[in-house]
């Protein structure tokens, strides 16, 4: 059962607001999440590039110091308030990255990302900027981090305050990004099977897939929600929590736990709740991790490497942010606002 401090809320009292959103909703509104850049704005972006590159510092080094706007920052104060308090969402549309090197791109997204909040390691090597592209890399092997593969990602959580993606070239086939609020999948999970609601409380192991801190178990103990300082709070990856089974140690999932995951599955993939959209190249989409789900579909690749499908991606951590259990310094290793998140090895 859940401990004290992590008690799930109030038995009958849905979670209500704008991060509590239906997928069939959202996607006959499109004004409330896709935004175009209008051509003053990416003249802002791309001053405030040549500024950076005329710096000669590498894009990892880039602060908001470095990429001066002069009104495009207003909208991305907005932007931290609607993904921190709002929708906990947003697609950017216009940029136009074919007319770019990916070095320029890459400024221009980072510079953003300075202005969000602070970009966070991705991987135990401690790069700033991921690339999410097919590896190759075999989906059998229990360290493989799903997004080197072509394969579904099932609907999961990053290892930070928000995920911003930008992409750089679509698959030949497939590969579309899912969203779903797991507000909305809690208060349904709540009004269908209570019983099996508590049950996510409990501290589930999640495999770390080999990038473990010095000391640290190979897998963490977060539970997969968490109910901290008056906010429910997702941590998710259903096939790393699988393969974390694997573990002496790592708690057994009873089968009323795996029934739980299992509905929990089963409403995320509902086409009511989840929202679909296919990232055009140029497309930026910042997802706030703490009550949101993303996943991306199974793709085949264009047989031209020049063409296959190829994102940035960036974690960051947001100023203003929510507060964090304790219970996430597994991962993080250290829960302190604007300044957490990322994979933590050392």
């Amino acid at each position: 059962m859940p401990s004290a401090v992590n008690k799930p809320p109030t038995p009958g009292a849905a979670i209500v607001g704008p991060h509590a959103w239906i997928g069939a909703q959202m996607a006959a509104a499109q004004d409330q999440w896709l935004v175009t850049l209008s051509h003053d704005q990416i003249a802002d972006l791309e001053a405030a590039a040549n500024h950076f590159l005329a710096l000669g510092k590498d894009v990892v080094e880039i602060t908001s110091r470095d990429f001066p706007l002069r009104h495009f920052n207003r909208y991305l104060v907005e932007l931290h308030t609607r993904l921190l308090h709002g929708a906990g969402f947003e697609v950017l549309r216009g940029l136009p990255t074919a007319t770019y090197s990916e070095e320029y791109t890459a400024v221009i997204f980072c510079g953003i990302g300075s202005h969000l909040g602070n970009a966070r390691s991705q991987n135990r090597h401690g790069d700033i900027l991921g690339h999410v592209r097919n590896t190759g890399a075999s989906s059998g092997d229990p360290n493989t981090r799903i997004y080197q593969t072509s394969e579904r990602q099932t609907f999961h959580t990053d290892s930070a305050d928000v995920v911003g993606l930008l992409c750089l070239q679509g698959a030949r086939e497939g590969g579309l990004s899912l969203l779903v609020s797991a507000p909305t999948i809690y208060n349904r999970l709540r009004a269908l099977r209570p019983d099996l609601a508590v049950l996510l409380f409990d501290p589930i192991a999640t495999d770390r897939r080999g990038e473990v801190p010095a000391g640290a178990k190979p897998y963490m103990e977060i539970p997969p929600l968490n109910w901290h300082a008056g906010h429910l709070t997702v941590f998710y990856q259903r096939q790393y929590i699988n393969s974390a089974q694997r573990f002496e140690g790592a708690m057994t999932l009873t089968p009323a736990h795996i029934e739980a995951l299992d509905l929990f599955d089963e409403l995320a993939n509902n086409p009511e709740l989840n929202l679909s959209l296919r990232l055009r190249p140029g497309d930026m989409q910042f997802v706030y991790n703490h009550n949101q789900l993303h996943d991306r579909t199974s793709f085949t690749d264009w047989p031209d490497p020049t063409k296959r499908r190829h994102l940035l991606r960036l974690w960051l951590s947001m100023p203003g942010d929510r507060p964090l259990p304790d219970c996430f310094k597994e991962r993080y290793g250290s829960i302190e606002v604007g300044n957490r998140g990322g994979i933590y090895t050392r």
